[in-house]
C-alpha cells in the first residue's frame, strides 16, 4: 500500500465535506478497495470510513417499497424479514454473493457504487426498477450505471440509501465463476407495476436490459416466449472464463430459468 491518512467518518456531513479532497476515498465494506490499494493500484490521500454512520444501515418498509440503506450489509439483506416477505429474489440474491466473509463485510452501496460488471447488485437495482438515493439527489435505475466501474455519481455525492418496489414476481439465476462467485452471467426478471423488466449483469461492461425479451414477456411469461430470441455477441465481455458467443448463450439461458422460477 501507498500511504494515506485514516478517517472514521461520524457523520454524512462529516464524509462529504472530506471528499473536497479529489485524491479523498469513500470506504463501505472495503471488498473490492482494500485488494485494490495492497496491490498498489490506487493512491488516495485518504480514505473515509462510512461505518461508524447509523443513518446509512438499515432495512424499513415505506409503503409499496423496501428501502435498504447503502451501508447495509449483503448478509442482512440475505436474512432480512422484510426483504424475505417483500421481495424473496433480492433477499436470495444477497444470499449467493461471494462467499460468507465478503457476505459479512460487502455492502449494497459499495458494490453499486464500485460497478463492477459481474456484481449482483446492479441486475437487481435495474431488473426492479430501483430508485438510488444519494446525499444530494434521486438517480433512477436506467440512469445510474453508465459504464465500466462508472456509475452517474458526481464529486462529493454518497449512495445513502436504495429505494427497492415491491413486485409480485422476479428471479435472479446466475452462471457464477467457481472460485470468485462473480456472475459470468447473470439475469434478473421481474414483473413491476411498470411492466417487466430483464437485466443482465457479467454479461457486458455494465449491466443492461433485454428489450426484445421485455416485450415478449409481457406478451406471454413463459420461457417459451423467449426461447428463440438471441442476444447480440457486439460488446460482450469474452476472457479465460467465457468468450463473447457463450455469454450471449447464456443470457437466453438463464433468463429462461429465471422465467420459469418466478412461475
Amino acid at each position: 500500500m501507498y500511504e494515506f491518512q485514516y478517517h472514521r467518518a461520524t457523520s454524512l456531513d462529516d464524509a462529504a465535506s472530506r471528499l473536497a479532497d479529489e485524491e479523498a476515498k469513500l470506504v463501505a465494506g472495503g471488498m473490492t478497495l482494500i485488494p485494490t490499494l495492497k496491490l498498489r493500484l490506487a493512491k488516495p490521500t485518504e480514505l473515509i470510513d462510512l461505518a461508524a454512520i447509523p443513518s446509512l444501515k438499515g432495512i424499513t418498509e415505506e409503503g409499496d417499497a423496501v428501502v435498504i440503506g447503502a451501508m447495509t450489509r449483503h448478509a442482512d439483506v440475505n436474512r432480512s424479514d422484510v426483504v424475505k416477505r417483500a421481495i424473496p429474489a433480492l433477499a436470495t440474491l444477497a444470499g449467493h454473493i461471494g462467499d460468507p466473509a465478503v457476505r459479512n463485510r460487502g455492502t449494497i452501496g459499495g458494490s453499486i457504487a464500485n460497478n463492477d460488471p459481474a456484481a449482483d447488485y446492479p441486475a437487481a437495482v435495474v431488473g426492479l426498477n430501483a430508485t438510488v438515493r444519494t446525499n444530494k439527489r434521486e438517480i433512477a435505475a436506467d440512469q445510474f450505471f453508465t459504464g465500466l466501474f462508472e456509475t452517474a455519481l458526481q464529486p462529493g455525492e454518497i449512495v445513502t440509501a436504495v429505494r427497492f418496489p415491491k413486485v409480485a414476481q422476479a428471479n435472479y439465476q446466475k452462471f457464477k465463476n467457481p472460485a470468485s462467485r462473480y456472475a459470468i452471467v447473470g439475469v434478473f426478471v421481474a414483473r413491476t407495476p411498470a411492466g417487466v423488466r430483464v437485466a443482465v449483469s457479467g454479461a457486458g461492461a455494465c449491466v443492461f436490459r433485454v428489450p426484445a425479451m421485455e416485450t415478449a414477456l409481457a406478451a406471454n411469461f413463459s420461457p417459451d416466449a423467449i426461447k428463440d430470441i438471441q442476444i447480440p455477441q457486439d460488446g460482450l465481455n469474452s476472457d479465460i472464463h467465457a468468450s463473447a458467443e457463450y455469454r450471449a448463450h447464456l443470457v437466453n439461458v438463464m433468463a429462461r430459468r429465471a422465467v420459469q422460477a418466478c412461475a
